[in-house]
């Protein structure tokens, strides 16, 4: 995900987000995402839900836009 560097600071803003403390999560984001833990797993996959919400979105006031 290096090469996605939206999608990898949306998955660190809902990781530092949903996993604020060592409570929730043991380790921090960049150690996290170095051994692919379940928790950055997650936070990865809400953010590729995410990008895929926001982009129909999007695409739909685009396409409202267009019309008007």
């Amino acid at each position: 995900m290096q090469h996605d560097l939206q999608l990898r600071a949306a998955a660190r803003a809902i990781y530092d987000a949903c996993y604020p403390t060592e409570d929730w999560a043991p380790v921090g984001f960049d150690e996290a995402e170095r051994y692919a833990t379940v928790h950055y797993r997650q936070a990865v996959g809400a953010a590729r839900q995410a990008r895929a919400v926001l982009t129909k979105r999007g695409e739909q006031l685009a396409e409202q836009t267009f019309l008007r």
